[in-house]
């Protein structure tokens, strides 16, 4: 079976100067129904949600709109410097320039778990509720390491490295063995074929040239770099369900079992571990973080209306 990629939509916003933000909604949008707005994990695009988009109880109950972050897919800006921070400005001047009618909510995997919070932050007036996945909040450091997360220092300074340089690289694309690497710490040992192909020549297209390679080599320094959000955790009033797989190999469930207790203001603040479940929740156990979206989603409903 072969993978059809989605045809993504732009839509242009002011933020850093002019962005060309890259968006999917899988139907026209309707104003009588929420938004869920979906924000993918490192390397990926609004291809991660491909299941979701076929969900008809889920596209029942919710737009679908998905917005592929800065450095990924086909979202363009003018600067080549950005952070996490930066796409969630984006995302918000998206809703308006969409006009995205009452609050949404927003789900995110690994990456796009920190741009939940940051969207809930930033603009808490227009978020109904998060739901991180497979993620952590903390920076890169010795503490999430030794409660069994990925040592990112380690495996993401070597593509940095990589990747710098003054010399124009128009013939660039990300090595295989990088796209492998990728796709077994995302999607798990047992990703089937078909699956692995389409994300491999989706990363080293996305990331082609010397335009992707700069893109790369940023949204791999967001990753290794990024600001932590402890201190933050306490200003988000929205509810949360984070959803996390017992086999992630990059965020533990024991580092989300301590993290979820910082959401101390948050009315609702709930960790459902999903057994036999890889890093890109969403993906790999779509019917089992469908329904725990579903009912999250049912319940606070009422909360994104105008």
């Amino acid at each position: 079976m072969t993978i059809t990629p989605v045809q993504t939509k732009i839509v242009h916003v002011p933020h850093l100067g002019g962005i060309s933000a890259s968006t999917y909604m899988p139907h026209p949008y309707n104003p009588s129904k929420p938004t869920l707005v979906l924000c993918n994990s490192f390397g990926t695009s609004a291809d991660l949600y491909r299941h979701q988009y076929a969900n008809t109880e889920l596209n029942n109950l919710v737009n679908l709109l998905a917005i592929e972050l800065l450095g990924h897919g086909q979202t363009r800006a003018k600067t080549e410097n950005f952070t996490y921070w930066d796409s969630a400005v984006m995302n918000l001047q998206v809703l308006d320039e969409l006009e995205i009618k009452g609050k949404v909510f927003v789900l995110g995997t690994s990456q796009g778990g920190w741009q939940t919070v940051r969207m809930a932050l930033l603009a808490p007036e227009r978020v109904a509720g998060i739901i991180p996945l497979g993620t952590s909040m903390d920076t890169e450091n010795e503490r999430t390491v030794k409660l069994g997360c990925w040592d990112a220092k380690q495996n993401v300074t070597p593509s940095i490295e990589g990747w710098t340089s003054n010399e124009s690289t128009p013939d660039f694309k990300p090595a295989d063995d990088f796209c492998h690497f990728m796709n077994q710490t995302g999607f798990g040992k047992d990703i089937p074929s078909e699956d692995g192909e389409f994300w491999v020549k989706a990363i080293q297209k996305n990331w082609g040239g010397d335009g992707g390679r700069r893109r790369a080599r940023m949204s791999a320094i967001n990753l290794r770099d990024r600001d932590g959000l402890h201190g933050r955790l306490f200003d988000v009033r929205a509810p949360v369900l984070w959803l996390h797989g017992d086999q992630d190999v990059v965020y533990s469930v024991e580092n989300a079992k301590e993290e979820i207790k910082l959401f101390v203001n948050s009315p609702d603040a709930k960790l459902q571990v999903i057994e036999g479940g890889p890093h890109y929740l969403n993906y790999t156990k779509a019917k089992e973080v469908d329904a725990a979206l579903v009912s999250f989603l049912n319940k606070y409903a009422k909360q994104a209306k105008l």
